[in-house]
């Protein structure tokens, strides 16, 4: 049981950095300059669904964190 759990506790972390680095904003080559055209709008699509399996992802990951402590 507790290989199973630390299974998925590697995969669901592999799964939030991928669903974290993702969502990446800003972070042009421009702003290293000093460059202020920022604009950020409301998520849409794809943004919008990874925003919130990061959301899943980090609630899921808490949670299998604490049932490992339990056992």
């Amino acid at each position: 049981m507790e290989t199973y759990l630390s299974i998925a506790q590697i995969v669901t972390a592999v799964l939030l950095i991928a669903g974290i680095l993702l969502q990446q904003r800003g972070g042009g080559l421009g702003s290293v300059f000093g460059s202020e055209g920022k604009f950020y709008g409301t998520l849409r699509g794809v943004q919008k669904k990874i925003f919130w399996a990061t959301i899943v992802l980090g609630a899921l990951f808490i949670s299998l964190a604490l049932l490992d402590i339990a056992l």
